[in-house]
């Protein structure tokens, strides 16, 4: 399967949009979202944001899914670091090779980066994917305060 990977434009801002509700309410995330949050990340990947940057998958001129990557330093590695956000690929598009196409695009397009990423841990096959492109578990809990 021949699958483009570019950045997002103004004409696929629904599309994302509806695979973000998607996404979010998958077991491959534990929260939900919502529309403000999906808004303002499509607004953000469109308006030229310094911290985030959004892709779509195009095969046979269809998005078949999106990802999303933040900016951010990391003082526990000593270098700049590329969060993998967000990855979604439609379910009949699954299993050829999109989210690893993915992967491979984003270290090229940020080499001598450091990459990270969050992953649910009984989403078996994306850490099987993620391990074989060479990332490593944490041992960490993560905590967050959105108030």
């Amino acid at each position: 399967m021949n699958v483009i990977i570019r950045k997002i434009q103004r004409d696929d801002a629904e599309i994302v949009a509806d695979m973000m509700r998607n996404f979010y309410t998958s077991p491959a995330v534990l929260t939900d979202g919502s529309e403000k949050i999906f808004a303002a990340n499509v607004e953000n990947c469109l308006g030229g944001s310094p911290y985030l940057d959004g892709f779509v998958f195009v095969a046979d001129g269809e998005v078949v899914g999106y990802g999303m990557t933040a900016r951010g330093y990391s003082t526990e590695f000593g270098g700049e670091c590329i969060w993998i956000e967000d990855i979604f690929v439609a379910e009949d598009f699954r299993g050829h090779g999109v989210g690893t196409k993915f992967i491979r695009h984003v270290k090229e397009l940020y080499p001598d980066k450091i990459f990270r990423l969050e992953a649910s841990a009984d989403n078996a096959s994306a850490l099987n994917i993620y391990k074989r492109l060479g990332f490593k578990e944490l041992p960490y809990l993560e905590l967050v305060n959105c108030d």
